[in-house]
């Protein structure tokens, strides 16, 4: 109900200003009619009325013109109290909405300086001219009221100003949180990039070099190397495009796009790999369970880095995958195995932001990161995720 009304206040604001008008106008003849009615020497009646209805006609500037509005209603209602009126609250109307008015579109100093004034003349007029000639009710009584006028006024200036203030602090926070998403976004893109550009790239170059090198020794492996060199390269685009497509959208991604790759997709990873010259061993330890979609996809893209830095930074060919499943935790562990008739793998660990994109990728879902060198020549990384079945997932 409230709603409507406000729709339809605002559909018509010129019938409601004379509306309101008209009303202060009512209040203000039922103040001149009060005061004729009471006294027994009845005052003039039409100066009376004469001034109300000026005094009401000057509010219709009230909002373009507060202060000078002020000061002809209050000169009106001073000249009604020296014709003898009672300045009760209804004769008093047009001047206490004009000091509203003021009090909402003023600061608070000229405020308070236009209520002093108009209040004071008020008073002085009804202590001197006003045929009760009691001081409270002819004078303390009118300043009073216009006094109060001032002060809620004031208030409400205020209580605006301050939710003004708050709804332009929240839009500020709405902007920052959409900034900060908009960053948080960028970095997990440009992480999918990164694994997805660096791992099929290291791949290609293997596969391209072991092709070469068996060109002449080898020409026949060489060329089923150079079709899955193929494969690598094809694989690597639509993921390409696949998460570039991403920065394109304006809205969620439709079911047109790949799904992300995840654990399933780990024999096609190994194969991969394998084709690139990289013999990799994959151990499954207790009973596999669902994994939420950000889990499998980050174990996924952390398997692979790993893989990625094995072809790119050890000395060995061969690496072991191993994923221990129990009840509450999942741990992985991705180790490059020595071989005697290679040299040792380095201990110092590779560098760029592999590492580093592991471990946010790692904590991100709730896990521990672990990578560094272990005995034997061997880079081992590490890590240890809570497992949740995806349906508490998505209750949580």
């Amino acid at each position: 109900m409230s709603t409507r009304w406000r729709r339809s206040t605002a559909s018509r604001p010129h019938a409601v200003e004379a509306a309101t008008l008209a009303l202060v106008f009512l209040f203000t003849l039922s103040g001149v009619w009060m005061t004729h009615a009471l006294l027994d020497e009845p005052v003039p009646l039409w100066p009376g009325i004469a001034l109300s209805a000026l005094a009401c006609a000057a509010l219709l500037w009230r909002r373009s013109h507060p202060l000078p509005v002020l000061a002809v209603t209050a000169l009106c209602i001073m000249a009604e109290g020296a014709l003898g009126y009672l300045m009760t609250p209804l004769l008093m109307g047009p001047v206490m909405t004009a000091q509203y008015v003021a009090s909402l579109r003023t600061d608070r100093k000229t405020t308070w300086n236009s209520a002093l004034a108009a209040a004071v003349g008020i008073a002085l007029t009804g202590l001197f001219h006003n045929a009760f000639r009691d001081p409270v009710l002819s004078a303390v009584n009118p300043a009073a009221w216009l006094l109060m006028v001032a002060a809620f006024g004031s208030y409400v200036r205020v209580r605006r100003e301050y939710a003004a203030a708050r709804a332009e602090h929240t839009a500020r926070e709405r902007e920052e949180e959409a900034r900060r998403r908009v960053v948080q976004e960028r970095m997990r893109i440009a992480g999918e990039l990164h694994d997805v550009v660096a791992h099929h790239l290291t791949l290609a170059n293997a596969q391209a070099g072991t092709a070469v090198h068996l060109s002449r020794t080898n020409p026949d492996q060489a060329f089923e190397i150079v079709g899955q060199l193929w494969e690598t390269t094809t694989m690597a685009l639509r993921e390409l495009k696949a998460t570039v497509g991403l920065l394109h959208q304006d809205t969620d991604p439709d079911d047109e796009l790949a799904p992300a790759p995840g654990l399933g997709q780990l024999d096609d990873l190994v194969a991969a790999c394998s084709a690139a010259g990289l013999d990799v061993a994959v151990t499954v330890d207790g009973e596999p369970r669902p994994l939420t979609g950000a889990l499998d996809l980050t174990v996924y893209r952390i398997v692979q880095e790993a893989l990625t830095n094995v072809t790119k930074h050890a000395a060995t060919r061969t690496a072991r995958v191993r994923l221990a499943y129990t009840p509450r935790c999942l741990t992985l562990d991705v180790t490059n195995e020595t071989s005697s008739s290679l040299p040792r793998a380095s201990n110092k660990p590779a560098g760029g932001y592999g590492l580093l994109g592991m471990r946010e990728r790692a904590r991100s879902v709730g896990g521990t990161f672990r990578a560094g060198p272990r005995p034997g020549g061997r880079f081992e990384v590490t890590c240890a995720f809570p497992l949740h079945s995806p349906d508490e997932s998505s209750a949580t």
